[in-house]
């Protein structure tokens, strides 16, 4: 299936009511689902700390999320090893798609968060539109708004720090 096509599927969800598609043809699979968007995240520990830099996963997702091997190398996209921040500590909500980054819920209200702002796990964070559907970003991490990385109306790609989490 090309990407063309993928994106013509998403297009038709994002315009009727249907929360999940799940498409199977030879080896190949496609599963897309609508709602809540559950963020990717780093954290990050100081070098002398005996904890790993890793990624924010519950069981669910961990278990649900396919094997390199099981995507055909024509969809796999390389994910490029990031140098770790200056900061010693924290995390940080990253982009869970492609998108448009929407830091308020439309141009004349105020921010969903700022610096200082205190967030919960389930504390919508941010929007970013795709394919003209807007997706709610939670934050997935108790903590406080350390920063805020991306300027409003910005472009962002998959993995791409939206906030720092302190």
């Amino acid at each position: 299936m090309e990407l063309k096509q993928i994106k013509e599927l998403m297009a038709a969800m994002g315009r009727s009511d249907m929360k999940e598609l799940f498409l199977k043809k030879g080896d190949f699979e496609l599963r897309l689902e609508r709602g809540t968007v559950i963020p990717y995240l780093e954290a990050e520990f100081p070098p002398s700390s005996p904890h790993f830099t890793g990624h924010y996963d519950d069981s669910y997702h961990r278990s649900a999320r396919p094997k390199t091997g099981d995507i055909p190398s024509s969809l796999q996209t390389p994910i490029p090893d990031e140098a770790k921040p200056e900061s010693a500590l924290g995390a940080y909500v990253k982009s869970p798609m492609v998108g448009t980054f929407y830091s308020s819920p439309a141009p004349d209200e105020p921010a969903f968060v700022k610096k200082g702002d205190v967030i919960t796990k389930d504390t919508v964070i941010c929007i970013i539109e795709a394919m003209k559907v807007m997706n709610e970003v939670k934050a997935g991490v108790d903590g406080v708004v350390a920063e805020v990385l991306i300027e409003n109306g910005q472009p962002v790609e998959f993995g791409t720090k939206l906030f720092k989490i302190s």
